[in-house]
């Protein structure tokens, strides 16, 4: 068995980024000789995972994989000597380090003069004191000499002040020049990969060879762009949609031209079905008090739509239960500095049908919602889209999970020249008799538009309020349409009632909503 002196390289060919991890594939021709053969390929990134590492011959002569592995090895970072291969910023970021080596050894000499000094001063001031004390007196040589020991220290301080000053700009200059070398430079890698790989050829010849792998540190999240050509007034236009993938990759190496496939499948996930428990069930007498009363209480539920339920906080890509797949129509380049790149993925454009909504319940606002039909050919998962109109960039939202052939429906923001305010009142009966409780409630709601001057044309506003909903045979819900002002122009099952009201600019119109809960004497909880 002989073995391949130089590694070969195996550049990164197609990629399959998963919610949170990379199927990295690589394709090489080899131009084997006959026998077996230990190849060195690479370098590949150290993050790969071993176990999922596959070979396997794609075309070219018969040839079979006995073995294949990943070696790594670990090259510590020693510190070299510059060279003029080196970048200006290095040689800038080497020469301060070496002022402030120096300038820190000058520092160190100063501080131990200055030291010297303090005592050699005190020795002499000792030394005068002695003197005068067995009647020696030499004014003149003290006085000089005291003043020579002063004018060095002055002298040495202020050396040290000016060492100490030009310290703290270096550190200052070194640290910008630190965060400059992090932005524009990488750190070669001490850790490397390389594959080893063992192959059997009866014939000398060409050979097709395919690796793959799992490797970490890599994710993908959709993203949309959303263009709303208003047209004209008697025509709400048309509404483009954009869809991209946001791509974050560090994996140790670039994936240069690639061809890029995302996939909502989670392979982390475990499929062991759950445990089963037992579940007993018990029946019980009631008692004469649970028989003689029904007891009801009001819930607040959210009306559900197509797609997935919601789950708290951000698992991962909202796929509506299902593996989806998409595909880059173009290679891509995605650099492997874990920072987020955009790629297109796909775009249509469908005839859009505005509407001026509000549910003044929830908001007091008039928003402007633009739905249109999903002509992208696949399922528009969920993610934020940034919404432009013709007058630019208006704002960001939330793209709901959207099936092909699914209408497609955002909120291009609030109008601020309309205003909706809404009140509220509730009064309670009950007959002597039947011992019925009649709640009568009441809302009314205000809507105004403030037109700007020479405005002409009006708008449609759609108002939405909800009336409860009964789920027992013991409390009635009746809408009072003779009492309404005006009366609902359609209610749904799930008790929407919807008016659509027209405004002039300047006009303000009333809506108001009466209905009826009435409950016979066995309810309680109302």
């Amino acid at each position: 068995m002989t073995t391949a002196p130089k590694p070969i390289a195996l550049p990164v060919t197609a990629v399959t980024c998963l919610e949170d991890r990379a199927h990295v594939e690589r394709d090489v021709v080899l131009d084997l000789e006959a026998g077996v053969r230990r190849l060195r390929l690479g370098p590949v990134t150290a993050l790969a995972v071993d176990r999922t590492l596959h070979a396997e011959v794609t075309a070219g002569h018969p040839a079979t994989v006995l073995d294949v592995r990943i070696v790594r090895t670990w090259t510590p970072r020693a510190p070299l000597p510059l060279t003029g291969e080196d970048s200006p910023l290095r040689l800038r970021i080497h020469a301060l380090e070496e002022e402030r080596r120096a300038l820190g050894q000058r520092s160190d000499r100063l501080r131990a003069r200055r030291d010297l000094l303090g005592r050699l001063a005190a020795d002499f001031l000792r030394e005068i004191g002695e003197g005068a004390g067995s009647g020696e007196t030499d004014r003149p040589r003290w006085t000089r000499e005291l003043d020579r020991i002063d004018d060095e220290r002055a002298a040495c301080e202020e050396q040290l002040r000016t060492a100490q000053v030009r310290s703290a700009e270096l550190a200052k200059e070194l640290a910008q020049a630190g965060q400059a070398l992090s932005a524009a430079e990488e750190e070669p890698a001490e850790l490397v990969g390389h594959i080893e790989l063992t192959v059997d050829t009866p014939v000398a010849g060409r050979v097709g060879l395919r690796l793959s792998h799992l490797a970490p540190c890599a994710l993908w999240r959709p993203a949309y762009r959303a263009v709303l050509d208003e047209g004209s007034p008697t025509d709400d236009g048309s509404l483009t949609l954009e869809t991209d993938a946001i791509v974050w990759q560090r994996t140790g190496e670039d994936w240069h031209d690639v061809r890029l496939t995302l996939s909502t499948a989670r392979s982390a996930l475990a499929a062991d079905p759950p445990r089963l428990r037992e579940d007993r069930l018990t029946l019980t007498d009631r008692s004469g008090a649970e028989r003689r009363s029904v007891d009801v209480e009001l819930r607040e539920e959210e009306i559900g739509t197509l797609g997935p339920a919601p789950v708290l906080g951000l698992p991962g890509v909202d796929d509506g239960g299902e593996a989806r797949v998409l595909r880059s129509p173009a290679p891509v380049s995605v650099p492997g500095d874990g920072r987020a790149h955009r790629v297109p993925l796909s775009a249509f454009s469908t005839p859009a049908r505005s509407e001026y909504a509000c549910s003044p319940e929830l908001s007091p606002l008039v928003t402007r919602v633009v739905r249109g039909e999903n002509l992208a050919g696949h399922a528009l998962l969920a993610g934020p889209v940034e919404l432009v109109r013709d007058s630019g960039f208006s704002g960001r939202g939330t793209l709901d999970f959207t099936a092909p052939g699914a209408p497609v429906e955002l909120s291009f923001g609030s109008c601020d020249d309309h205003r909706v305010v809404r009140r509220a009142e509730e009064s309670r009966s009950s007959a002597g008799l039947t011992q019925r409780t009649v709640v009568t409630r009441t809302v009314r709601l205000h809507l105004s538009r403030f037109g700007a001057p020479g405005e002409r044309g009006d708008r449609v506003v759609v108002l939405r309020e909800r009336i409860p909903v009964s789920e027992v045979s013991a409390v009635e819900i009746r809408l009072r349409e003779e009492a309404c002002s005006p009366a609902p122009g359609a209610v749904d099952a799930d008790g929407i009632a919807r008016w659509d009201i027209v405004l002039p600019p300047g006009g303000h119109r009333t809506v108001t909503l009466v209905y009826e809960l009435s409950a016979s004497g066995r309810v309680t909880g109302l």
